[in-house]
């Protein structure tokens, strides 16, 4: 009887399936972030000041995607894509279906007259960050 020291490992196949499925994802992932990238590089205008609640959590995402962003400091820009109803509270926005414009960089400047009133400086903090923030992009897409 001859024993093997060779190791094998039974699902050895498998294992080389799930990473040729996983690069598959990755490339596809990486021409998603490609075409991101490329429509932004186009020159296309971001206007806060008049944009949808669909539009605005788009560009938060792109940002994130392609590491512009953190998860933390999209916690501003989520928020206002919150529809707020006086009876039901916050709530999602339909955001496939709303093509309300909304001027964001007021509603951030708002917010943060709001939270100084009631004296959150650390959400009026992360509100003038959101704002600076939209103020430079939109500045930067004139230039463009």
């Amino acid at each position: 009887m001859k024993i093997s020291t060779e190791t094998t490992h039974p699902y050895a196949s498998q294992r080389a399936q799930t990473t040729s499925a996983t690069s598959a994802k990755a490339t596809s992932f990486s021409a998603q972030l490609a075409a991101a990238s490329a429509e932004n590089a186009t020159g296309k205008q971001v206007d806060f000041t008049s944009m949808t609640r669909q539009g605005l959590f788009d560009w938060m995402n792109n940002r994130i995607r392609s590491g512009k962003m953190s998860l933390d400091e999209s916690s501003s820009f989520l928020g206002m894509t919150m529809k707020v109803a006086v009876a039901a509270g916050p709530q999602p926005a339909e955001m496939a279906t709303d093509t309300t414009r909304i001027n964001f960089i007021e509603k951030a400047r708002l917010g943060i007259e709001g939270a100084l009133s009631r004296h959150d400086q650390d959400l009026a903090d992360r509100l003038k960050n959101a704002l600076d923030l939209m103020r430079r992009e939109q500045g930067a897409s004139e230039r463009a």
